[in-house]
């Protein structure tokens, strides 16, 4: 029996996808390519001796003769440029149908009902906005009425941000389990409700990322994740992907508030170090050695990408690669590595919405010789096809 550990470097994508301006993106969008470049390099010599340079030119990212993995570049078959789509079709199920965006706010039948079901009193808002820019905008006002901020993005988002030593936390959850609920039920065909709480930390408010959580649609079909549990594995979820899957195909899962934590996490959980019973949904319950350990990174994205800040972007990866080399070290002879990414979040670009791009895909396995460059891959799903054969 084998495991396979899929880290996620959130929106870290390697160019524009043909349809980009279908989705309001520049076709010369490129995340990792402007960051590097904005950088004058990056300092990562495990990705670049797994051959993340050989995939395309990346300013300080060398080409190496003999690269340890196997690399190709992926391109989306999914409609959409958001978390869910990206991490739904590397598990193996495309959307057809993109998901649906509320460029012009929420429709009132919609906040009229979730105004009702709450309770909340009103809602500060409606529109699409930066998550940073409108808590300051709106602080005051959300302090005075009590009203949460609801707003969304170019991705398909709505998006509760309170202040919580004004509202509850777990006020904040159930008014998100409310709008998700709402928005299901009425089909509005909405990928994801997310709880933005914050605090006013020397004067400014500031979102607290450990708190935050993501309420999914429930996934369309199964994916490789419901098939590895259905045969008695285990499938870890790191991060936000129990939130992205809506528990779905997930056996055991832990939150992060930061990419150090998701790494540290990822580590131990390659190393046998996590005590799996506290991250159990089904206690007391023997699985077998199949397993799947799915982190998602998402400081990439959220602290850098959504901000327009390329030098923190640059660092977080930077960050990222130092985890590299210990969890190769760490993994068994047939442990298989997958290092991808979701879609693109350019910092360079106009605007602080994702970029709707390809996405770089490393492949390493202590026992799996590497094959060089496949080229350029239809579809985020050769993710899955890969797990499904080796675990």
């Amino acid at each position: 029996m084998s495991r396979a550990i899929i880290m996620v470097i959130d929106s870290m994508g390697i160019g524009a996808m043909p349809d980009c301006r279908d989705f309001g993106d520049i076709p010369e969008c490129n995340t990792l390519k402007h960051v590097c470049e904005y950088n004058k390099g990056l300092n990562v010599p495990n990705l670049e001796k797994m051959g993340l340079g050989n995939i395309q030119n990346f300013e300080g990212i060398k080409e190496v003769q003999n690269p340890t993995a196997t690399f190709a570049t992926l391109v989306e078959k999914s409609k959409g440029k958001d978390t869910t789509t990206g991490h739904w079709e590397i598990a193996g199920i495309t959307l057809n149908r993109p998901f649906s965006t509320f460029p012009q706010g929420f429709p009132t039948e919609l906040v009229e009902k979730f105004i009702k079901e709450t309770n909340c009193g009103g809602i500060l808002a409606n529109r699409p906005a930066s998550g940073t820019a409108i808590i300051e905008e709106l602080n005051d006002e959300h302090h005075a009425t009590k009203f949460p901020i609801v707003y969304t993005s170019a991705d398909s988002v709505f998006q509760i941000a309170v202040d919580t030593d004004l509202i509850p936390l777990e006020t904040l959850y159930k008014w998100c389990e409310i709008a998700r609920k709402i928005l299901t039920e009425d089909d509005y065909y909405l990928s994801r409700v997310i709880a933005r709480p914050y605090k006013i930390i020397d004067g400014k408010p500031k979102r607290i990322s450990k708190d935050r959580r993501d309420y999914s649609i429930e996934p369309i079909a199964p994916t490789v994740l419901n098939e590895i549990k259905d045969q008695g594995g285990k499938v870890i979820g790191i991060g936000k992907i129990e939130d992205i899957f809506s528990k779905s195909g997930i056996t055991h899962a832990i939150h992060t508030g930061s990419n150090k934590e998701g790494l540290e996490l990822t580590l131990k959980a390659v190393r046998n170090e996590l005590n799996l019973e506290d991250l159990a949904y089904e206690k007391n319950k023997t699985y077998n050695e199949r397993e799947i350990i799915f982190t998602n990174l998402v400081d990439t994205d959220m602290l850098y990408g959504h901000r327009n800040d390329p030098q923190g972007y640059g660092k977080a990866i930077e960050e990222i690669d130092t985890y590299i080399e210990p969890i190769i070290s760490s993994m068994k002879e047939d442990d298989l590595l997958i290092i991808t990414a979701d879609h693109g979040c350019d910092p360079t670009a106009p605007g602080t919405d994702h970029t709707r791009e390809k996405v770089p895909m490393l492949v390493f396995s202590k026992s799996l010789p590497p094959k060089g460059n496949l080229g350029e891959l239809t579809g985020f799903d050769t993710i899955a096809g890969f797990i499904r054969d080796w675990v």
